[in-house]
């Protein structure tokens, strides 16, 4: 698979953690190469070119892109824009597109919603695959509201919340429970419960694709 996106997916190697939660959990194993710049959109990357040239190479089941929050009304109609040009270079060569849905900083708690809305408009729209990480987000807050998602600077990744996000998308991927998974970054107690959660999300979203 193909990470297209910013720091927000190569925090804490987000990548390589879903290839280590393949690894452990068995099934078809997943390897994944990254296309990621600071600050970039999939405006800026479609420009740059690089990430159009990655699928282009081929060999890919799924390109995953992401970008910031896109809880505005304007960054809704980029991403899903630029999603849909996107998809036309993944299908080209046989892939299929998937959305990485992302989170609001700490400061702007409030535009969960939003960023939900738009990500899973864009995956509509090109019958892509919806990975509803910032949902898992909400959802384990639901369960432990002192856990700590947000990295230091109030807007990345703590290592606990890339390790919830790579189960969220290793079982989308897989079709396998994470249940069970190494622990990995997070004690054996919060391993638990996040892996929990990610069934749950999952659970979910598919029931909502139906």
């Amino acid at each position: 698979m193909l990470f297209i996106g910013n720091s927000l997916t190569t925090a804490n190697d987000l990548p390589g953690l879903v290839e280590k939660l393949s690894a452990a959990g068995g099934g078809q194993p997943i390897a994944c190469r990254t296309v990621a710049f600071p600050g970039y959109s999939l405006e800026d990357h479609w420009n740059r070119g690089d990430a159009r040239h990655a699928i282009a190479v081929g060999g890919w089941t799924m390109v995953v892109l992401q970008q910031g929050p896109s809880a505005l009304p304007e960054s809704r109609v980029l991403l899903r824009d630029y999603t849909r040009r996107f998809d036309g270079e993944a299908r080209r060569v046989g892939a299929r597109t998937a959305l990485y849905m992302v989170w609001p900083a700490s400061a702007r708690r409030r535009d969960f919603d939003s960023v939900k809305g738009s990500y899973q408009a864009a995956a509509r729209e090109v019958g892509g695959l919806f990975l509803p990480v910032g949902e898992a987000w909400r959802a384990a807050w639901q369960r432990d509201a002192a856990l700590e998602l947000y990295g230091r600077d109030g807007f990345h990744p703590s290592p606990l919340a890339s390790y919830l996000g790579a189960l969220v998308i290793y079982q989308q991927l897989s079709g396998r429970s994470p249940i069970g998974l190494p622990a990995m970054v997070a004690t054996p107690a919060n391993a638990a419960l996040l892996q929990s959660v990610a069934a749950e999300v999952n659970e979910a979203a598919a029931t909502i694709r139906k």
